[in-house]
């Protein structure tokens, strides 16, 4: 038996795992859309904090991220986990234990669109609305890059350039599956397991690795090779056949099996900057916000606080490590920014007999299924809950409602796979638009609507287009003048966005005493 059908066999059985996860809470999670899309508020600390982070991570943290760091070396790649893990531990700290007593004080709220329509009396839902659209827009994206993800995997594992087949077959159909059948609590629990999987394959992956190469002394000496690639205050310059720096899809040049480096460049202060701002988008992430809604009482949440912080920190800094490592084994290798992202799939079947790299490749499944599960999920109830039940049919039973979201959930694939088959093969770039559209559309009118009882309706709906609108329009075209307009576009849109809930709040009438009282429930509430 050659090597691929014996990974397979790995994979295989990690997937009939999830699946029997699904069918086991089909059987308790359907009864009505609390149970199916918030778990009845169910979650212990450890499912918390482990389903939220590995939801957020996907595919990105075991391909995208290493596949920067393999490229153009630690800079870029370290300053963003450290981003990461910053916002990490400030989210649970400053907003989960709020959210969870103002979303239940609020109309007992069981999504976010549907909390920001409680806690402004949105009466014509026209901030729900707006959430649910920018959910379903950024969303989408994310789960195509999921998808990108699933398609080099196999692709790798077959040995075939055309891998969009086994993307659809391997991936969207076994996650649709398990998510149509199980919802939230399958979500949480199959993320918990994946969350664990996905943290032991890079450390397993990392221990072995370290070993081929002599350890860290072995691994520095190849580096040290490459100017400035272990400078965290630098990016590493890969060059092409005509020793310019590699373009999106040029590939560097390799030299009896050296490849070639320009002098690197100094990563300058604004460039650490754009890349730290990647931390504030976990104030606006939907799949992380949604655990602290759902855990089972505040005062679960400091045991998950540190669970959550001890998971990111390793998985974060071990993936840089793993890109770093990968280039110490296969120097020459991996010649684009896109086949970088597939240094861990080369790691592992160097490393492991078949069988077992088979199971160690599951982490790379277990990332992108934890992820686009909870994708999924939260675009549907958007759709479902926030959208057609409470914008167009208000008198919508719960068996309807839970039928136009898995209608949903099935369009949403469809829309994924078309992402994924768009062009783009850059998993860390895909994430990044939808990261920062997530991220500066809700991070902002989190915050406000936590945290300054002034904001107002008016307020919060300018907050949400203008951070949504901000991103695409930065990412599109204010960017591509360079300078100081190359920097991440979280950032510029999460300060226009606060800035817009900040000035049209007090330009507009203050909120009526009975939205003051919740707000100061609230604040002291424990449930």
């Amino acid at each position: 038996m050659n090597a691929g059908p014996q990974m397979l066999i790995g994979i295989g059985a990690y997937l009939v795992v999830m699946i029997a996860i699904g069918l086991w809470y089909a059987r308790k999670s359907n009864n009505n859309p609390e149970e199916y899309f918030l778990g009845k508020r169910g979650l212990g600390p450890w499912v918390a904090a482990i389903s939220a982070e590995a939801s957020d991570m996907s595919g990105w943290l075991l391909m995208g991220l290493p596949g920067v760091a393999y490229f153009t070396g630690s800079g870029e790649a370290f300053w963003t986990a450290l981003g990461l893990a910053a916002g990490t531990w400030i989210n649970w700290r400053l907003v989960a234990k709020r959210l969870r007593a103002y979303s239940q004080t609020a109309g007992n709220a069981i999504t976010l669109p549907d909390f920001f329509s409680n806690r402004f009396h949105d009466r014509r839902r026209i901030l729900m609305a707006c959430a649910a659209v920018m959910i379903l827009v950024f969303f989408s994206i994310y789960v195509g890059a999921q998808f990108v993800t699933f398609g080099k995997l196999f692709g790798y594992i077959f040995g075939a350039e055309d891998y969009y087949t086994a993307m659809v077959v391997m991936g969207a159909v076994i996650v649709i599956a398990y998510t149509l059948l199980g919802g939230f609590m399958a979500v949480c629990m199959t993320d918990l397991i994946q969350g664990i999987l996905m943290v032991c394959a890079i450390l397993v992956v990392l221990a072995v690795g370290f070993l081929r190469v002599g350890g860290f002394a072995g691994a520095g000496a190849v580096l040290a090779d490459f100017p400035r690639f272990l400078d965290i205050f630098a990016v590493a310059t890969p060059l092409d056949a005509a020793g310019n720096p590699v373009s999106a899809k040029a590939v560097q040049q390799v030299i009896a099996g050296k490849p070639l480096f320009g002098a690197g460049a100094d990563y300058s202060f604004l460039n650490i900057v754009s890349c730290l701002a990647w931390g504030l988008g976990y104030f606006g992430m939907p799949q992380v916000l949604v655990r602290f809604m759902a855990i089972q009482n505040t005062g679960k949440i400091k045991e998950s606080r540190r669970v959550a912080l001890t998971w990111c920190v390793i998985s974060l800094f071990a993936a840089v490590s793993l890109g770093l490592l990968g280039r110490a084994v296969f120097p020459g290798l991996l010649t684009t920014a896109g086949s970088a992202e597939t240094v861990f799939l080369h790691l592992s079947r160097d490393f492991f007999p078949p069988l077992a790299a088979g199971l160690v490749l599951s982490g790379i499944l277990a990332a992108s299924m934890s992820s686009s599960d909870s994708y999924m999920l939260i675009v549907s109830s958007a759709v479902a809950n926030d959208l057609f039940k409470g914008l167009f049919k208000k008198d919508a039973g719960e068996v309807l409602v839970m039928w136009v979201a898995r209608i949903t959930m099935l369009l949403v694939t469809v829309f994924g796979v078309i992402v994924a088959l768009s062009g783009s093969q850059s998993i860390f770039r895909i994430v990044s638009y939808a990261w920062a559209g997530l991220g500066a559309s809700f991070g902002p009118l989190m915050l406000f609507s936590l945290f300054w009882k002034r904001a107002t309706l008016a307020g919060a709906v300018a907050g949400l287009l203008s951070g949504g609108v901000t991103v695409i329009i930065w990412k599109e075209w204010v960017s591509k003048a360079g300078g100081v307009f190359g920097v991440y576009e979280l950032l510029p849109a999460f300060i226009i966005s606060s800035l817009a809930i900040f000035a049209v709040s007090l330009c507009t009438k203050a909120p009526d005493p009975q939205i003051l009282r919740e707000f100061e429930t609230a604040e002291s509430a424990e449930f």
